[in-house]
């Protein structure tokens, strides 16, 4: 038998600069470790067990560990302004940007940033936003498909095409990861009003 793959509900990217604005509006850790995830396309577990020891912030990049990561490969990650803002100002902490409740020392759960998304938007997931990301690159810029492939640190199943691969593309990956922090921090009534990157540039790579 043949395992059918269901989709996990995302936000439609049109309607990405309201939702943000009452994300940002809600102050608790919850929704600054979902900020994170959104501005970098990663997964819930990878932005809440995020550590301060990963970032450089002067380099505006995030490295996360190969242990932390799905495919078992460090991924470097290009922090967006708008996210820079936000860590230089919880600068002082120490440890998990995000630090849990329970007795034990542990990061915030995935759980936390679920309840939130579930408070905000009833049925959506935290992850969905992956593909709301994704969905946004495809047809709203003209980033070639391997880069926002490689934003999402999906793993290269053709063997031959790996084996070549070296390059993770970090400064055009920079530039995308920018555009989408700029177009989720745009209100929605201007993203209406705003050419997509593909038709204003031709090949934005």
């Amino acid at each position: 038998k043949v395992r059918k793959v269901v989709p996990r509900a995302a936000l439609p990217y049109a309607v990405m600069g309201a939702f943000w604005k009452e994300l940002v509006a809600v102050d608790t850790l919850a929704s600054q470790a979902l900020r994170l995830q959104i501005l970098t396309a990663t997964r819930p577990s990878e932005a809440t067990g995020a550590m301060w020891e990963e970032f450089d912030l002067k380099a505006k990049i995030w490295t996360i560990p190969a242990e932390r990561m799905k495919a078992g490969k460090e991924h470097r990650v290009p922090l967006a302004t708008e996210l820079l803002t936000m860590l230089e100002a919880m600068q002082g902490r120490k440890g998990w940007l995000f630090p849990g409740t329970g007795r034990k020392p542990a990061p915030l759960t995935i759980a936390a940033t679920l309840k939130l998304v579930q408070e905000l938007r009833p049925g959506l997931t935290a992850h969905g936003f992956r593909s709301t990301f994704r969905d946004w690159a495809a047809d709203q810029t003209g980033y070639p498909r391997d880069v926002a492939e490689m934003a999402l640190a999906h793993t290269i199943k053709d063997k031959s095409e790996a084996a070549y691969r070296r390059s993770d593309m970090l400064e055009r990956r920079a530039r995308l990861m920018q555009d989408w922090a700029t177009y989720c921090s745009t209100d929605t009534a201007q993203q209406k009003n705003v050419t997509p990157i593909r038709k204003k540039s031709g090949n934005a790579g």
